[in-house]
């Protein structure tokens, strides 16, 4: 193929493509125009729409606005209404307040002159008592000076010997006052202390049992006293050691008296020594051996005792440190008393008085039997410290309640009392070592109280004799009756009563009886 030929060839094609791209190019515009005509009748109809919402738009919101409008002048006008009607009120309580502040007005003016009227009228009332006042101060003035020419005494004596003679009756007065007060104060409160005491002491049977620091051991014949002093007394020192008692071996006949201040000990060495003269050996081992074993049965034995104390009282729940010391007391004497039956006897008399109050009688029991364990102290450290104190603070070492620790420190008055129990027991305590035959008191320390007390009533001017009775419980007071009165007699026994009780110590109270006695004695012939 030539050159021509291709040429006219390309040239064909070329035209040809030319002339599609001319089609599609009308084509296009033609597309082109419709779409626009077709987008511009389509916005002409959305722009109508929305002038038309829009207008219905506006009106609704007009509507809207209007009603707000006519609201909130409904509501101005209800405030104003309102506003009207409050100052309308506050103008006639306004003009209510000047009528009243002109009525009151008119009456002060009123009260006024009256008031200047009353002045006047007690001006001339004052001067009138004024010149009364003046002529009475002269007649007293005149009627005083003939009280003296006719007296012989002048006014001032005369007053002091009134004034001593009134100071005289009102102090006799005052005092028969004060005791029939006293009197009648104490009278019920006697009367149920009195009934409750002795339906206690009514309801519980008392057993007396007397320890001493000597206790004596019986035996068959003097020939044991030799086995048991021992060759040069080896074994009278090897029991002493041993036991911590001493022995007196002397010319009583059948007997040997063992000294120690300790019963426990002295009971120890009791049970030795028989145990010993029983089975015939006596020498330093055995004496040793025997002692051991008698120590552990009498440890052994306070726990029983304890026991059966705590089971016979109904008291549940003692620790067992106090129960081995409840089980000590028995070898324990207080005053001649012995410990055990003591307590044993203040908690009953605790449980009964407890029950007549109408308080707790188990835990009343438990305070009155525990009131005196600081009484056997374990250690020599423990001495020094009041006893009421030692057993509380054991009593709450091994956890007894408050009111039973309280009552246990209380009962000699070492720490004050915080509840009920506190003075039961200390009544119980008093009501058991106060009974007569229950301890033995000093001889001399006795008798040195009964005449302190009889010295005390012989101070008093008119007395006659004096008698300390019923164990000093009792100071009977004779007096001369030409020297004193029976008003002064009553005075008298106030004014010793009061002596006693400032001045002396003493158990319980004293009653002071004061006798006047007059004698008319003749002979007929």
């Amino acid at each position: 193929m030539d050159t021509n030929t291709i040429l006219m060839i390309v040239g064909g094609v070329i035209a040809g493509v030319i002339l599609g791209y001319i089609i599609a190019k009308s084509l296009e515009k033609s597309n082109a125009s419709k779409l626009i005509k077709n987008a511009q009748s389509e916005a002409k109809t959305i722009i109508k729409e929305a002038n038309i919402e829009g207008e219905s738009l506006r009106k609704e919101k007009e509507l809207k606005a209007k009603e707000k409008f006519i609201e909130l002048k409904a509501e101005h006008e209800k405030v104003i209404l309102s506003r009207n009607k409050k100052i309308a009120e506050s103008e006639k309580r306004t003009k209510d307040k000047e009528s009243q502040v002109s009525n009151e007005l008119s009456k002060a003016k009123k009260a006024n002159q009256s008031l200047e009227d009353k002045i006047k009228d007690y001006d001339f009332r004052l001067e009138f008592l004024d010149k009364k006042k003046e002529e009475l101060d002269k007649a007293h003035k005149s009627q005083i000076q003939q009280l003296e020419v006719i007296s012989g005494l002048s006014a001032e004596e005369a007053k002091d010997q009134l004034v001593e003679s009134l100071k005289e009756e009102a102090r006799t007065d005052a005092m028969s006052f004060v005791q029939d007060k006293m009197e009648e104060a104490k009278l019920t409160a006697q009367q149920e202390a009195k009934k409750v005491i002795i339906n206690t002491i009514q309801r519980i049977g008392t057993e007396e049992a007397i320890d001493n620091c000597v206790s004596v051991f019986n035996i068959e014949s003097d020939d044991i006293k030799g086995r048991i002093i021992g060759r040069e007394g080896r074994n009278i020192r090897a029991i002493e050691a041993a036991t911590g008692v001493e022995i007196i071996v002397d010319d009583t006949p059948e007997a040997i008296i063992l000294s120690c201040f300790d019963s426990v000990r002295r009971e120890v060495a009791r049970l030795s020594l028989h145990k010993l003269v029983t089975d015939g050996r006596i020498h330093p081992a055995r004496i040793e051996e025997v002692v051991k074993k008698t120590e552990k049965q009498i440890n052994q034995e306070i726990i029983e005792v304890g026991k059966r104390t705590v089971i016979d009282l109904g008291i549940h729940g003692l620790h067992p440190e106090l129960i081995k010391l409840v089980g000590r007391m028995k070898y324990r004497s207080s005053y001649g008393q012995n410990l055990l039956q003591h307590s044993r006897e203040v908690a009953k008399l605790c449980g009964v008085m407890a029950a007549e109050l109408g308080l707790n009688p188990k835990l009343a029991k438990r305070a009155g039997l525990l009131h005196d364990i600081g009484k056997v102290p374990d250690s020599e450290t423990d001495i020094e410290t009041p006893h009421a104190i030692l057993g509380m603070k054991w009593a709450e070492k091994h956890g007894e309640k408050a009111e039973v620790c309280n009552a246990i420190g209380a009962h000699h008055d070492e720490i004050e009392m915080t509840t009920l129990l506190s003075p039961i027991v200390q009544v119980c305590d008093a009501i058991s070592g106060a009974r007569p035959g229950a301890r033995r008191q000093v001889l001399d320390s006795y008798i040195q109280r009964l005449k302190d007390l009889e010295a005390v009533a012989f101070g008093f001017t008119g007395v006659k004799k004096a008698y300390a009775i019923q164990a000093g419980r009792e100071l009977r007071v004779i007096v001369e009756s030409e020297k004193v009165s029976d008003d002064v007699a009553a005075k008298l026994s106030f004014e010793i009563s009061q002596k006693i009780q400032t001045d002396m110590t003493y158990p319980g109270q004293v009653k002071v009886t004061v006798i006047r006695e007059t004698r008319a004695v003749n002979i007929a012939k």
